[in-house]
């Protein structure tokens, strides 16, 4: 999730874009004469493993809970969310509690949590869900995510993809 930074035009971001000329006196050419290729740089925003941060996937388990619902209302703002929503792997639902598991994109966890908190609240109207709390997040990185599910704990649930009932 990126800020526009003062003086920048529609649809770009706060990140910095520097250029380099390849060419020229460094690269064994005359003076004056035209450089013969361009490439971006951009700043060095990886981990230590030199990791993409912008690019970082973050496992998302979103419980929310509140007055009983119309469970086919219900479903139908679920599967509305899920067609919404990018990454969304699977919903759990019961009359009075949901469970949504999906993939966020996000530079880091703060911007994943932040995101997550948000998405509830900002699909409620176009998604036609009731207007319940959120109880609990869970905010995982991709390799902490993998870990678990090969180490036996955290399994995905029985019904991978979709919405079903608990």
């Amino acid at each position: 999730m990126a800020s526009r930074r003062p003086g920048t035009l529609p649809g770009e971001t706060s990140e910095r874009r520097l250029t380099s000329i390849a060419g020229g006196r460094a690269a064994g050419g005359p003076p004056g004469e035209p450089p013969q290729t361009a490439r971006e740089l951009r700043p060095h925003t990886g981990g230590e493993d030199g990791t993409e941060e912008q690019g970082r996937l973050w496992h998302v388990v979103l419980s929310v809970a509140g007055r009983a619902t119309p469970i086919a209302e219900l479903r139908a703002g679920l599967e509305q969310l899920a067609h919404d929503h990018a990454f969304f792997l699977t919903a759990r639902y019961a009359a009075d509690h949901a469970e949504i598991r999906y993939w966020e994109q996000a530079r880091d966890l703060h911007d994943a949590a932040a995101i997550a908190l948000r998405l509830w609240g900002e699909h409620k109207a176009s998604a036609n869900l009731p207007p319940w709390e959120i109880v609990g997040l869970e905010v995982v990185d991709r390799a902490t995510y993998h870990q678990r599910v090969a180490e036996g704990f955290g399994d995905p649930p029985p019904h991978l993809g979709g919405v079903h009932p608990y």
